[in-house]
C-alpha cells in the first residue's frame, strides 16, 4: 500500500466570488510561499506577503490601519499589550547613556518602567510634573533624549500642558512620546500637536469590551517607525490575531460608545461634586478642575469617560463604597462596555509608598471610575446609594 496521500493534507481554503462581510479572523502562525525567490522578494519589498505571525499577520495590519486613520499616522505597530507599546517607544528611542524624563503622575506600571528597569539597561530617568512646564525645562539634562507624558494622567486626571511640552522639547531636540489612551484620538490627536510619538493601550475604551489585551505606538518619523517594527518582532511583542479580531470589532462601535459614555460621565461627576462625604472630584470638563482651561483648548470642552473622585473615612469607607456599589464591577480595568471601579491605593500604584502616593493625590479614599453605557440616571443612584453607605461606617 503506498504511503502517498491522495489528496494534500492540508485543504486549500475554498475559493469565492463573493466575500465575507466581517474580516476573517486568521490564525496561522506561518504562511507558505512558492519558492526561496518569492520569499526573498516578502522579505526583500518587493512582493506584498506574511511569512510568520510574530514578524505581521492581516489581523494586525487591519487593527493597526484603523487606528493610524484615527490618530492621523502611519505605519503604526500594534502590540501585544498597552505597556508593550510603552516598552517599544521607550527603548526604539533610548540608549544606555541616553536620559529619559516622564511624567510623575504616570500610570503605575509606566513609572515602575521607568524607575526600575531602565536604569537595568543603563537608561538615566528622572520626573516632573507635566502640568508645570518649567518644571520640565529644569529637569531636562543634556543627555535627554525623550520625554514621556499621558495626555490626561492615569488615575489623577491631570491634563498635561502638551502643547508647552512640546514646544520645549522641539527648542532642545528632545523627542515627545504621549500615551493618549485616556482621551483616545476622539479627544486629542497629539500628532497633530507636533508629538513625535503617540500610544494607546488599545484594550481600554478602543476594544472596549474587555476582551482583548493589546498596544498601538506610531511615530510621524519613518526611520524610527521601522526601528519600532523591528524592535517589537525582535522581543516579541506580538499580538495576537484573535485579540486584533475583537479589538477591530470594537472600533465599529468606538464612537457611539465613546459619545454615550462621555456624556454619562459629565453627570456623573456633576452628581458626585455635591454629594455630602465626597472629597472632591476630578473630571476635566468641570469649572473646578485644576486643569479646566488647558483642558479646554486641548480636549475640545469634551471630559471624556473617566472620573475620580475621594471620600472621607480612609479604608473602611472604601470598602463599604465598593460593597455597596450593587451591579458595578470593582477591577483595575478602565473602557469597558459597563461601569468598573478601580481603587488605585491597591491595585496601579500599590507599589508606590503611602507617602509617594500622598504627593500625588492617591489616599485610601481615593478612586478611578471608567464609565460605561448604562442608563446615565440608574448609574448616578448606584453611586448615591453606594456613597451613602461609605460615610455611615
Amino acid at each position: 500500500m503506498s504511503d502517498t496521500p491522495s489528496k494534500p493534507f492540508r485543504t486549500p481554503w475554498p475559493g469565492s466570488v463573493s466575500r465575507p462581510v466581517v474580516n476573517p479572523l486568521q490564525p496561522s502562525v506561518v504562511y507558505a510561499s512558492g519558492d526561496p525567490d518569492e520569499l526573498d522578494s516578502q522579505y526583500e519589498g518587493g512582493a506584498k506577503g506574511y511569512t510568520y505571525a510574530r514578524e505581521g499577520h492581516p489581523n494586525a495590519e487591519v487593527l493597526g490601519q484603523m487606528i493610524d486613520a484615527m490618530e492621523g499616522a502611519s505605519g503604526g505597530v500594534v502590540t501585544g499589550s498597552g505597556m508593550g507599546a510603552v516598552t517599544v517607544a521607550l527603548l526604539g528611542s533610548a540608549s544606555a547613556g541616553d536620559h529619559v524624563l516622564g511624567a510623575d503622575q504616570l500610570y503605575g506600571r509606566s513609572l515602575r518602567l521607568m524607575t526600575e528597569e531602565l536604569p537595568r539597561f543603563g537608561i538615566a530617568t528622572s520626573l516632573a510634573n507635566p502640568t508645570d512646564v518649567v518644571a520640565f525645562e529644569a529637569a531636562i539634562r543634556p543627555e535627554t533624549k525623550l520625554i514621556l507624558i499621558e495626555t490626561v494622567s492615569n488615575p489623577t486626571l491631570r491634563v498635561a500642558d502638551v502643547d508647552g511640552i512640546i514646544a520645549l522639547a522641539k527648542e532642545r531636540g528632545i523627542l515627545v512620546a504621549i500615551d493618549n489612551t485616556f482621551p483616545t484620538p476622539r479627544g486629542c490627536r497629539p500628532l497633530s500637536r507636533g508629538a513625535d510619538i503617540v500610544i494607546h493601550s488599545v484594550t481600554k475604551l478602543m476594544a472596549g469590551h474587555s476582551d482583548a489585551t493589546l498596544g498601538y505606538v506610531a511615530t510621524r518619523d519613518p526611520a524610527l517607525s521601522a526601528r519600532f517594527s523591528t524592535l517589537a518582532v525582535s522581543m516579541g511583542f506580538t499580538a495576537s490575531p484573535f485579540d486584533c479580531w475583537l479589538a477591530e470589532r470594537g472600533l465599529y462601535s468606538f464612537d457611539l460608545r465613546y459619545e454615550r459614555c462621555t456624556a454619562t460621565a459629565a453627570r456623573l461627576g456633576d452628581a458626585l461634586g455635591v454629594l455630602p462625604g465626597v472629597v472632591r472630584v476630578l473630571y476635566p470638563a468641570r469649572h473646578d478642575h485644576p486643569d479646566h482651561n488647558r483642558s479646554a483648548t486641548l480636549l475640545g470642552g469634551e471630559g471624556g469617560h473617566m472620573v475620580s473622585f475621594e471620600i472621607e473615612g480612609g479604608r473602611e469607607a472604601a470598602n463599604a463604597f465598593v460593597r455597596n456599589a450593587e451591579g458595578l464591577n470593582f477591577a483595575p480595568t478602565l473602557g469597558d462596555v459597563a461601569t468598573t471601579i478601580s481603587h488605585p491605593a491597591t491595585s496601579s500604584h500599590r507599589a508606590l509608598t503611602p507617602q509617594a502616593r500622598a504627593e500625588i493625590g492617591i489616599s485610601e479614599g481615593f478612586f478611578r471610575i471608567s464609565v460605561g453605557c448604562e442608563p446615565a440616571d440608574a448609574l448616578i443612584a448606584t453611586f448615591e446609594k453606594a456613597i451613602r453607605a461609605a460615610i455611615a461606617v
